[in-house]
């Protein structure tokens, strides 16, 4: 688990990364500009980062799984070597799935002006200055991406019912408790991550921007890497409760 916290919190610094600091730099001088090439570097990090955090979380679904429901398993399965096989795995998957989606937007022609409705270019407001009103590449890169989207989804769902339906069946309370205080930090940056994404990329355009959009768009580029250290923290408090693992003070 420690393992794959490494590789989600190298990723929430690259997230964060993205867009914030650019976005303060630009308030400090007092200027909305980013150059052509900025905006590419910008697009395709976001979603490599976002893609990367998916993935990745979908492992961690898997690591739980095996942890709680296959135990005696666990050192067998979850070993070093699958351990860095799904990690590179998630890495590689990303920077693939970074690149089509980066291509793809940037292939177009834009001649609706060059002022982007948002704190930093995101695909959807990018979009809305192409020269095409139906983009059929990028119509069926989103089918492709909410595909991707729903069997992650699936698969983390799947992975949740087993663990759920192992952790009732433990006799002690203190253990049920102990099983679920690992999952719920899970399940909710997962569902922080998701649920805004999705909204933001999957709702129609429309010509003026709202706060809305502002809002979602805070929510799942600088939200969640900020959150992630905070939520996962709580693991080590609330194992540390749940089974007495105070550390001895001195007499």
């Amino acid at each position: 688990m420690y393992f794959f916290l490494i590789n989600l919190s190298i990723l929430d610094i690259g997230s964060i990364s993205v867009t914030v600091p650019k976005s303060m730099s630009n308030s400090l001088i007092n200027t909305r500009s980013i150059s052509y090439a900025g905006c590419i570097t910008q697009v395709f990090f976001l979603i490599f980062f976002m893609g990367a955090d998916l993935f990745l979380l979908t492992v961690m679904s898997y690591d739980r799984y095996i942890s709680i429901c296959q135990p005696l398993h666990y050192e067998k399965v979850m070993n070093r070597g699958a351990c860095v096989q799904m990690a590179g795995g998630v890495w590689a998957s990303s920077v693939l799935y970074a690149t089509l989606h980066t291509g793809n937007t940037f292939a177009v022609s834009f001649c609706r002006g060059n002022k982007v409705d948002q704190f930093f270019c995101e695909i959807p407001q990018l979009l809305k200055l192409t020269c095409s009103d139906s983009n059929l590449t990028e119509t069926g890169l989103l089918l492709f991406s909410v595909g991707l989207l729903l069997s992650c989804f699936v698969l983390i769902i799947m992975s949740y019912i087993q663990i759920i339906s192992t952790v009732l069946r433990i006799p002690s309370e203190q253990g049920r408790h102990k099983a679920f205080s690992t999952c719920l930090p899970h399940l909710t940056v997962l569902s922080l991550l998701v649920c805004t994404g999705s909204f933001a990329y999957l709702k129609p355009l429309s010509s003026t921007i709202s706060w809305l959009d502002l809002v979602v768009a805070v929510f799942y580029s600088v939200l969640p890497p900020v959150m992630n250290p905070i939520v996962y923290s709580m693991i080590k408090a609330a194992l540390r409760k749940l089974t007495g693992w105070w550390l001895p003070t001195k007499n």
